[in-house]
């Protein structure tokens, strides 16, 4: 908690730091890292319920698109309110139809919406198909740094909603259908219900968090905004950082976007390899994730 609140304020305050010549570079680095950091929160929200989803990058790639084309008509608030929107209610045509399925069944469901999602982009012409959409830069490039404080926004709406749901009924409800559905249904907790409407606020936030994207990189093209990486990113942040918790997507997703910008440079494309040790190396020796050493710090402490 301390520490998320700590990333928080070096969020707001950043911009304000003397950064000298990597000041530019350093703000884009961190508005991406926010904006994957929010969208790796909103992937464990629904992960609390014991689900396993590819979808996060096609409601990311959702309300990008669905902000993108609606900012020129209702300003840049309300078209990122629409990209939420959009993504919430695909949830829930997905979820209707999917979350009785457990496991790599419901994987394997939410990675073939994925690409339907981004075949359907590709083919249609409002979105423009294959050439890609240029985006409106947010508040119409008014505020050099609009994007950048509405990337902050967005995390601080993720952060304090997941720890707002850990603090809710909802928090239980979610632990005891993870842990086993059918000792869930005899407490009377309504499983289907629960993930549902986990489902729901978690692709709302990663449209929250692709609106903001479209406006900071004012392109978009279906094989970036859909891409099978942005589901990767979504999967392995968390897992890094400390499933389940608020801080550990945030510490992670700083941590593996930094990393990826240094590789991008580097290897190009060939940092979704790196992704794949990091998760393999993660599993094998740290399977609680980053916030498990923190765990285990305070524990010695108190031994």
């Amino acid at each position: 908690m301390m520490l998320a609140a700590v990333l928080l304020l070096l969020a707001l305050v950043l911009p304000g730091l003397p950064l000298g010549q990597w000041r530019a570079f350093a703000l884009d680095t961190a508005q991406f890292a926010f904006l994957i950091s929010g969208l790796a929160l909103a992937w464990d929200l629904l992960a609390r319920t014991g689900q396993l989803s590819l979808a996060h990058g096609a409601f990311f790639g959702l309300g990008a698109y669905a902000a993108a084309l609606s900012a020129p008509a209702l300003g840049t608030v309300p078209a990122l309110l629409v990209g939420g929107a959009v993504a919430a209610l695909f949830s829930l045509l997905l979820g209707l139809a999917t979350l009785r399925l457990h496991g790599m069944y419901f994987a394997i469901a939410t990675l073939a919406f994925s690409e339907v999602m981004r075949t359907l982009v590709l083919k249609a012409q409002f979105t423009g198909g294959s050439i890609g959409l240029p985006v409106q830069p947010a508040f119409g490039g008014a505020y050099p740094l609009g994007g950048y404080y509405l990337a902050v926004a967005v995390l601080v709406i993720c952060t304090v909603t997941s720890l707002l749901l850990s603090r809710s009924r909802l928090h239980y409800a979610m632990a005891a259908t993870r842990q086993g559905e059918a000792v869930a249904r005899v407490l009377g907790v309504p499983v289907v219900r629960v993930k549902l409407v986990t489902f729901m606020i978690s692709a709302f936030l990663a449209g929250l968090a692709g609106g903001v994207y479209a406006m900071k990189t004012l392109f978009l093209s279906p094989y970036d905004a859909f891409g099978l990486g942005r589901a990767v990113e979504a999967l392995v942040i968390p897992i890094f950082g400390g499933l389940y918790t608020t801080t550990g997507p945030l510490l992670g997703g700083l941590i593996i976007v930094s990393l990826e910008t240094w590789l991008r440079l580097r290897i190009g494309e060939g940092y979704l390899v790196v992704y794949g040790v990091v998760l393999v190396l993660t599993i094998l020796f740290l399977p609680k994730g980053l916030m498990s050493l923190f765990a285990r710090r305070k524990g010695a402490r108190h031994a």
